[in-house]
């Protein structure tokens, strides 16, 4: 089963200085953290904040191209855990067809923003991230950041500047 979840804050981990997409449970208080690039951080910043680039960017060609093909994204998954990286799929509807993409998860959740869709994470995914919470060896151990992502409130996130 999946677990529908949204971006609950776009923000700097203050051990590593990399960025990290906190994605929270719709249903519980569960938060998931994944670390992503810098680039991939900032379309998904971009994104929320609503700026328009004056060209298309990366995932905006992406969407084009879908819509262009007669195509909608209509949700992504985050559908595995692998060796500490996220593993996401793109399920694009083209008529009465469901077709399915391999894509990063920061991909996936940038592309998700654009076509206003659900996100999801397998329940054994966020399972396995609640208790081994994968990102960078060096720091706090997985306890200390759970519990310090779960104790975020939205000033702690700012508005997501990178």
């Amino acid at each position: 089963m999946d677990i529908e979840v949204r971006i609950r804050g776009v923000m700097m981990d203050p051990a590593t200085n990399m960025p990290i997409v906190v994605l929270k449970d719709v249903a519980s208080e569960t938060v998931m953290p994944i670390w992503v690039g810098i680039f991939e951080a900032n379309a998904i910043a971009i994104e929320i904040e609503k700026m328009a680039a004056p060209r298309p960017l990366t995932h905006d060609l992406a969407r084009n191209l879908i819509y262009n093909l007669n195509a909608c994204l209509d949700h992504v998954v985050i559908t595995e855990l692998r060796e500490n990286t996220f593993l996401a799929v793109l399920w694009l509807k083209q008529g009465d067809d469901l077709i399915t993409v391999d894509a990063r998860p920061s991909d996936a959740i940038a592309m998700a923003l654009r076509a206003d869709c659900p996100i999801f994470v397998a329940e054994e995914v966020m399972a396995a991230a609640k208790l081994n919470t994968a990102g960078p060896a060096e720091g706090p151990t997985a306890e200390q950041l759970r519990n310090w992502l779960e104790g975020l409130n939205d000033e702690d996130l700012g508005h997501y500047k990178m």
